[in-house]
């Protein structure tokens, strides 16, 4: 294992008396940055198992002044690399703008999204002066892994394999604005797809990146109001946006603050645009009232547009509640399996749960986004009081059925990209990858199922030398892109 490096101070909570669970035991931020290789392995890594699995999330370096929120913290990427057989890990913070600027003070210049910004020293291309820390997702495309931030901001470009932070990605000099969390990439184009919004009008604005890495179009979506957005889908033709009744308070923003609000009398609306359209052409189709984290697919099946999601119905917390009680109240996850389809031609809206389960951060083959898709994998959502995933599921689109397997007791893990199998082109012929925290023996490890068998337990456990906190979404970069990558970059 290599030496750490300097160990970076690390946030504490502000209030003794009401201890913030985010700041503590399965949340606590790590205070090391290392590379370690030569792990302990625990059953077998298959040797056909090649590529890094990379997940992103909150790791607050310095102590901030006010209440902390767990989406406040500093981004980090933890990875871990599979070559034959053997595994080796990392992690790394994302070097935003914010970094650097904190760094050089060697103390906190921003408070969190549950204070007021005034005195913040700059925020997103919106006005939103909160610090953007690029910790939410990690996506790959054209040879980079993108960090991306939850309330849009901008693109970090990272090294997939050493996570060195690259820089702002700005698409060659063409990226006018700021990115959403969840951009989606078609494979088989290389385009990315992605929206942009903030408080101001034009409240949402749609762009697409093209295989060049440069920016080929954006257009504005005329909303009634600023929005909060997450995720968006795309298909063979169509780009879908959502106009969902989370809505940013007006009084509070008057007055300097992000407070959000959950409209139950406004109805949910999914725009569909066609991919290289204009704001104009879109057409909305509403639907039940509710909010959508995350994406599982889209796809086209002939005249409709099948859209599958986990869908969340906000309840608001108790008004009595303290603000750290509101704060686990509103990050508390109801979600389940949900399928609507849009028909093109009558504009009618058909919509129904596929599940009961508590399951979200879905994730399918990476190379079928846009395209019919038979599996989703998502994490099991725990009875906590913080978000904690305590299961994989595997569920069968096209049948219903549902597979599971637990990580065991006082056992936590993470989203759980789909891995092919080395030479693999059939859907569902790989493995689920996924970090693991032990909450009794204090330690992580990483732990590999096969995707086709989920309750045969891990096929391998690699025990890590450092524990990996709670945290975001996560990715599985192929070791074909890897190779594409060191040749587009060797030119």
């Amino acid at each position: 294992m290599a030496p750490p490096q300097t160990p970076l101070a690390v946030a504490r909570p502000v209030d003794p008396d009401e201890q913030n669970p985010y700041l503590l035991g399965i949340f606590a931020p790590v205070t090391e940055e290392i590379t370690a290789e030569h792990l302990e392995v625990i059953g077998e890594i298959p040797t056909d198992l090649s590529g890094v699995y990379l997940r992103n999330g909150p790791n607050p370096r310095f102590p901030a002044p006010g209440r902390y929120h767990w989406f406040d913290g500093d981004g980090m990427v933890h990875a871990v690399h599979f070559e034959n057989g053997t595994a080796r890990y990392r992690n790394r913070y994302i070097r935003t703008r914010a970094f650097h600027a904190e760094s050089a003070a060697g103390r906190a210049l921003w408070t969190g999204v549950m204070e007021h910004p005034a005195g913040n020293p700059f925020g997103n291309s919106h006005g939103l002066n909160l610090k953007d820390a690029a910790n939410t997702d990690v996506v790959f495309h054209r040879g980079k892994v993108l960090a991306t931030w939850y309330l849009c901001g901008t693109p970090y470009a990272i090294d997939p394999l050493s996570l060195s932070t690259l820089g702002a990605e700005d698409f060659l000099g063409t990226l006018t604005g700021d990115m959403m969390a969840h951009p989606k990439v078609d494979e088989r184009t290389g385009e990315l797809f992605f929206f942009d919004y903030g408080p101001q009008p034009p409240y949402l604005r749609y762009g697409v990146v093209g295989a060049d890495g440069r920016v080929s179009r954006t257009t504005n979506i005329d909303l009634t109001g600023p929005r909060l957005p997450h995720d968006m889908a795309i298909t063979d033709n169509y780009a879908v946006l959502m106009d969902l009744p989370l809505i940013a308070d007006a009084e509070a923003a008057r007055h300097g603050r992000h407070r959000l609000v959950f409209e139950h009398s406004l109805p949910a609306r999914f725009g569909v645009l066609p991919r290289y359209g204009e704001g104009s052409q879109i057409r909305w189709f509403e639907a039940k009232p509710c909010y959508i984290y995350h994406v599982v697919n889209s796809w086209e099946d002939g005249e409709e547009i099948v859209l599958d999601v986990c869908r969340v119905t906000p309840l608001p917390p108790e008004p009595s509640a303290s603000p750290l009680a509101k704060l686990l109240a509103y990050l508390r996850l109801s979600a389940r399996l949900y399928r609507y389809r849009f028909n093109l031609r009558t504009g009618q809206t058909i919509e129904g749960p596929r599940d009961e389960a508590n399951t979200e951060f879905p994730s399918v083959d990476a190379r079928l986004v846009g395209q019919p898709s038979r599996y989703s994998y998502h994490v099991n959502i725990a009875p906590t009081e913080t978000v904690c995933f305590d299961g994989l599921v595997r569920y069968d689109l096209t049948t219903g059925a549902r597979q599971q397997v637990g990580f065991g007791p006082g056992r936590w893990g993470a989203e759980a990209p789909f891995a092919p199998r080395d030479g693999a082109t059939t859907e569902g012929d790989g493995y689920l990858v996924t970090f693991v925290q032990d909450e009794r023996a204090g330690r992580s490890e990483v732990m590999i199922f096969d995707a086709a068998d989920l309750t045969a337990g891990p096929v391998g456990r690699v025990v890590l030398p450092v524990r990996v906190p709670l945290g975001f979404h996560a990715t599985w970069v192929r070791a074909e892109q890897l190779r594409n990558a060191w040749t587009r970059h060797a030119r």
